[in-house]
């Protein structure tokens, strides 16, 4: 009688981990953080840096669409910097507050003199305060897909700042 108990709580055990094993030693992919679309992020102090893309149709002057994500209790000047340009536009986030940049009706941040051809990356640089600067290797795309053609840095602006 023994025997058959052990035999039945051996072999439970060996559907369990059979069934169900894998999650025991292989690593859970819905805990990677990974960007889930063409753009790049990541954080600087209470700023997450989200999805940025820089769109660009001749690869001289380009328009950085990204979305900044205060997750702090105070505004913060988000200093915004491209390649090995000295000028840095600057963006105020408020407290808890998400801005968008880029898009047709948001605020665009235009860098001109990028010389870098869609398909490459390039260095853009986020920080504030203190704060350690970010530098993100960001995608350059062009307007030939129809969800970018509104975000051309030749598209109608509303209100933008140039270098």
């Amino acid at each position: 009688m023994k025997g058959r108990i052990a035999a039945s709580i051996v072999l439970a055990v060996g559907i369990v981990m059979g069934t169900a094993g894998c999650n025991l030693i292989a690593p859970q992919a819905t805990l990677r953080h990974y960007d889930a679309s063409d753009g790049v992020g990541g954080s600087v102090g209470d700023i997450d840096v989200r999805n940025a893309i820089l769109i660009s149709d001749t690869g001289k002057a380009g328009n950085l669409v990204v979305t900044l994500v205060n997750t702090g209790d105070s505004a913060h000047l988000v200093n915004i910097k491209h390649g090995n340009s000295e000028k840095v536009k600057q963006v105020s986030v408020k407290p808890g507050a998400i801005k968008v940049l880029g898009g047709p009706t948001d605020q665009r941040v235009v860098f001109n003199g990028i010389k870098t051809e869609p398909g490459a990356l390039y260095p853009v640089y986020f920080q504030y305060g203190d704060e350690t600067v970010l530098r993100l290797r960001v995608p350059v795309l062009d307007g030939s897909l129809p969800e970018y053609q509104d975000y051309s840095p030749t598209s109608a602006v509303s209100s933008s700042s140039n270098d």
